[in-house]
C-alpha cells in the first residue's frame, strides 16, 4: 500500500516516508506514507478555511447524499479494507472488516442528521415577538485519532463534522494510517468537494499544535496524558474541544450472578480485540461468594483463547498493534506481580507461525484497589482481579479510580443493578453486558479525567459539531 496526504483535493508526498509493519508478521511491509511538513499542514487548514462556506450552504439532499454513499461504498469494500486493516492494525479480519461496516454505519446515521431538523421555536414574553434557536456549523474540524480503531472514529468524526457543515482536517496515528487513506479514497470518490476534507500525515505534537491554533474546534481521542497537553494548547486559542481519553474500567460480579455469564463478558471485555479497546475491562472486582469459582473459569478461560495470526480464520485475538506497545504490556505485567499480584493465566509472549507481537491473555488475581494494576491503564489483554465482601466494598472499588469512562455489573438482582447503576462515577454502565461493544446511535464519553466536552455520537454530536445560535425577532416590526 502507497499512501499520499489528501490536500484539497490533491494527492501530495510529504516530507519524510514512513513504512507500516504487520504486528502479525514483523517481516512484513504493509505499507509505504509520508509525513508533511508543517508548511503543508497549514496549507490543509487553509483549505478546509476556504471551503467551509460552500458546504455549509450545499444544498441538505445532495450533501446526505454524498455521505450515504460513503456509507455504500465502506460496505461494499469492507472485506479490502478490513483486511488491510488486520494487516496493519492487528485485529482479527472478522473483527476488522466489522469495524469497516460500523464506519459505514456511522456514514449512513450522519448522513440523515443532515436532514434532521436542527432548531427550536419559542413564544417570547414580549408581546410581539418571536425566539427562534439555531445551530450552525463551528467551522473548521481537526480531528486527530489512535491506532485501536483506525476506521470507525475516524469515521465517526468525520461523518459527525460534515453532516452539520463543518470542513475537516483528519491525522491519524502513524502506526495504522492505510485505513485512513482508503478513507479518504472513498470521500473524494463519493464527491466531497476540495478542500472540504483533507488528510495529513504527521508528528504528533508538532502538527496537532498547527491543528489545535488554526481549527475552531478539536476532536480527539488519545491517552489522558495527552489529552491534558491537548487542552492545555487549546486553552490559549479558546479551541473548542472534544476529549475521548483514558479508562480503567471496572466491572463488578455479584454472588448472585450468572456465572457462565459473568465469565463470558468479562472475558470480552478484558480480552478480545487485544485488550486494545477504551472501554474495555481492566478491573474486575468479585463479592468472596463467588471470587474462586470465578477466578478457576477466567482462568481456563484465557487459556482457551487461540492467539495468532490476524488473518488465520481460527485466531480469536490478534497481536499487539506495535511494538512499544508490546513492551509496556508485558513490563505491566511484570511490575503487577513486584506489587503482589499472582499471575493465574498469561501474561507472557507467545509463538505464532509467523514473528509477531503475540501475547497470552493475562489475569492478574489477589490485587488491591490501591495498586498500580488497578489505577494506570495497561491498554492490553489484561484484567486483574480483586476480592471484595459486598455491593458496598465494590461500589467503592469500582469507583477508587481517576477513570471514569465505562462500568459494567454481572447480577441477577434487579435492586442491585440499578444501585450499581446510579452509584457508578462512569460516563456509561453495563448490566450484564461487557463494557466495551457500544453504539454508534447514542452518546459515547467519560467524565474527566476520562473525557472532557460535548460527548461523541448519537444526537450528542450536534453539541460538539454546532454552536447555538438564539435570535429576537420583533415580527411587529417588520
Amino acid at each position: 500500500m502507497k499512501g499520499q496526504n489528501y490536500i484539497d483535493g490533491r494527492w501530495i508526498d510529504g516530507e519524510v516516508s514512513f513504512e507500516t509493519v504487520n504486528p502479525s508478521d514483523l517481516d512484513e511491509v504493509v505499507g509505504s506514507y509520508s509525513k508533511v511538513g508543517e508548511a503543508q499542514i497549514r496549507e490543509a487548514m487553509a483549505a478546509a478555511r476556504r471551503a467551509q462556506p460552500g458546504w455549509a450552504a450545499f444544498n441538505m439532499q445532495a450533501r446526505s447524499d454524498i455521505l450515504r454513499k460513503v456509507g455504500d461504498l465502506l460496505i461494499e469494500r469492507s472485506r479490502e479494507i478490513g483486511t488491510l486493516l488486520a494487516r496493519e492494525e492487528g485485529k482479527t479480519l472478522a473483527d476488522a472488516i466489522g469495524e469497516t461496516v460500523r464506519a459505514a454505519q456511522c456514514f449512513h446515521y450522519s448522513a440523515g442528521d443532515v436532514l434532521r431538523a436542527q432548531g427550536e421555536w419559542y413564544n417570547s414574553m414580549r408581546d410581539g415577538f418571536n425566539v427562534v434557536v439555531t445551530r450552525e456549523p463551528v467551522g473548521v474540524v481537526a480531528a486527530i485519532t489512535p491506532w485501536n480503531f483506525p476506521v470507525a472514529l475516524p469515521a465517526a468524526k468525520i461523518a459527525g463534522a460534515l453532516s452539520f457543515g463543518n470542513t475537516v482536517v483528519l491525522k491519524p496515528s502513524s502506526y495504522v494510517p492505510g485505513s485512513a487513506v482508503m478513507l479518504a479514497r472513498l470521500l473524494e470518490e463519493a464527491g466531497v468537494p476540495a478542500g472540504v476534507f483533507n488528510l495529513v500525515m504527521g508528528d504528533g505534537r508538532a502538527a496537532g499544535n498547527i491543528m489545535i491554533d488554526e481549527a475552531d474546534a478539536l476532536t480527539f481521542t488519545g491517552g489522558t496524558s495527552t489529552g491534558r497537553l491537548v487542552l492545555s494548547r487549546a486553552a490559549e486559542t479558546m479551541t473548542k474541544c472534544q476529549l475521548e481519553l483514558g479508562g480503567k474500567n471496572a466491572l463488578v460480579v455479584l454472588d448472585d450472578a450468572d456465572l457462565d455469564l459473568a465469565v463470558e463478558i468479562a472475558g470480552n471485555g478484558a480480552w478480545i480485540q487485544t485488550g486494545q479497546r477504551c472501554t474495555g475491562t481492566e478491573r474486575i472486582i468479585v463479592t468472596k461468594g463467588i471470587h474462586d469459582a470465578f477466578v478457576e473459569r477466567m482462568a481456563k478461560k484465557a487459556a482457551s483463547y487461540k492467539v495468532g495470526h490476524a488473518l488465520d480464520a481460527d485466531t480469536q485475538i490478534g497481536p499487539v498493534c506495535n511494538v512499544q506497545q508490546f513492551n509496556e504490556n508485558l513490563q505491566f505485567v511484570k511490575d503487577a506481580q513486584g506489587e503482589g499480584a499472582e499471575l493465574a493465566a498469561g501474561g507472557v509472549a507467545v509463538e505464532g507461525r509467523t514473528r509477531g507481537l503475540f501475547m497470552a491473555p493475562a489475569l492478574l488475581v489477589n490485587t488491591q484497589s490501591d495498586w498500580r494494576c488497578n489505577q494506570h491503564e495497561s491498554f492490553g489483554p489484561i484484567a486483574a482481579v480483586m476480592k471484595v465482601e459486598d455491593l458496598d466494598e465494590a461500589i467503592h472499588a469500582a469507583n477508587n479510580c481517576e477513570y471514569k469512562l465505562s462500568s459494567g455489573i454481572a447480577t441477577t438482582n434487579l435492586k442491585s443493578a440499578e444501585r450499581f447503576r446510579k452509584a457508578s462515577q462512569a460516563g456509561m454502565v453495563t448490566v450484564n453486558a461487557p463494557t466495551a461493544g457500544l453504539e454508534y446511535h447514542v452518546p459515547l464519553g467519560g467524565r474527566s479525567p476520562s473525557g472532557y466536552g460535548p460527548r461523541e455520537s448519537g444526537a450528542a454530536a450536534a453539541e460538539f459539531f454546532t454552536e447555538s445560535k438564539t435570535s429576537y425577532i420583533n415580527h411587529g416590526a417588520l
